[in-house]
């Protein structure tokens, strides 16, 4: 055997690789991550503007949820669907078209809804009922028909849910 035999002291640690980089190393994935985070913003931008634009849409269904409950029980609660209706379709208008809907009654004014969501949602007696609900005496709103109110509550509901949003 021999004597020159390195003796464990004399043993060194292999060097380690270098550590990866989290950064991309090329071009391409920096413009790709850039365009991600532009595309995720714009959608956010997006998200929040509709979510803001429709708020109202959001407090005219729940005004329209306790409608519909109180009128379940009493149907002079009802009385106040027109005017739900109506503030509705203000608050969806631009300010320069708010006079021209604020002036519709009626037929036109039923004409105005069914045209805005894009079908006819309305019953055809609805212009009749929206009419009785505001301008009658309470005897007549309480002698109207609880299926004829649901279903005139249930298509506000489908208008409001649906109509269309001016930009």
């Amino acid at each position: 055997m021999s004597d020159t035999l390195p003796g464990l002291d004399q043993l060194r640690e292999l060097p380690l690789p270098a550590a990866v980089p989290y950064w991309p190393q090329t071009w391409g994935w920096a413009v790709l991550a850039v365009l991600l985070l532009a595309g995720g913003i714009w959608a956010a931008i997006a998200y929040a503007r509709r979510h803001r634009r429709n708020r109202y849409r959001r407090q005219a269904l729940k005004e329209l949820d306790g409608l519909a409950r109180e009128a379940g029980a009493n149907p002079l609660a009802a009385r106040g669907l027109p005017a739900l209706l109506k503030r509705t379709a203000l608050a969806a208008q631009p300010a320069g078209q708010q006079t021209r809907v604020a002036a519709l009654g009626g037929k036109a004014w039923l004409a105005y809804l069914d045209q805005d969501a894009g079908q006819q949602p309305f019953p055809d007696d609805s212009a009749r009922l929206l009419a009785t609900l505001a301008y009658s005496p309470d005897a007549a709103v309480q002698s109207l028909d609880p299926l004829v109110l649901a279903r005139l509550l249930a298509a506000s509901r489908h208008w409001v849910e649906h109509h269309h949003v001016a930009p």
